[in-house]
């Protein structure tokens, strides 16, 4: 059995007329609300959720931590196929369960999960970040992450290199999902020659 007790608190969420199967996980709010995205994911027990949303949320105190940031490590996960299971009702169930923390945990995107179910989440929660332009917030959250992380790479090579171009370089990427596909967009776009893992 996976040990819970490294965390400040383990919220199950379970609505049946939706179908809602979430855990949301706080490692740690000493400097401020858990912040960190909902994954909705096939996972193929509860337990692998559990794991998963455990370690993911550890990784968020630390992330935030080193950071700078007034915000502690929270992560959620929704157990099911965001291609079938996902529905306004569920997102909404979910969104419920949010509020209900009072603020001790703030969602946002991740993997399985867009802008757009933020805003849908948002119509049961205050705390829910990540949101569409269209509803105030600052849109898809990955396509600046890829990007910091493709000018990172970019000072990188100018410190290694002497120039920030990448062209001619082999580069390895792992995992294409929303940041990891937008990175090696912008790594073609600028002649890398890439390999995704």
């Amino acid at each position: 059995m996976t040990d819970v007790f490294g965390h400040e608190q383990v919220v199950y969420c379970a609505d049946r007329q939706s179908g809602l199967r979430a855990i949301i996980a706080l490692h740690n709010t000493a400097l401020g609300p858990g912040l960190g995205g909902t994954r909705f994911y096939p996972y193929e027990s509860e337990d692998a959720a559990l794991a998963d949303v455990l370690n993911l949320s550890k990784g968020m105190a630390y992330k935030n931590a080193l950071a700078g940031l007034d915000l502690g490590g929270g992560k959620a996960v929704i157990i099911g196929d965001p291609a079938t299971d996902k529905s306004e009702a569920l997102l909404r169930a979910f969104g419920r369960f949010v509020e209900s923390l009072g603020g001790r945990y703030i969602t946002a995107c991740d993997v399985g999960t867009y802008s757009e179910d933020m805003d849908i989440i948002a119509r049961e929660s205050h705390y829910v970040t990540g949101r569409t332009l269209a509803h105030g917030g600052a849109g898809d959250s990955s396509i600046l992450t890829s990007y910091g992380v493709f000018q990172g790479m970019r000072a990188s090579a100018e410190t290694v290199y002497g120039t920030p171009s990448l062209h001619g370089r082999r580069v390895g990427v792992e995992g294409v999902g929303k940041v990891g596909h937008r990175l090696v967009s912008l790594l073609i776009e600028d002649g890398a020659d890439v390999v995704v893992c």
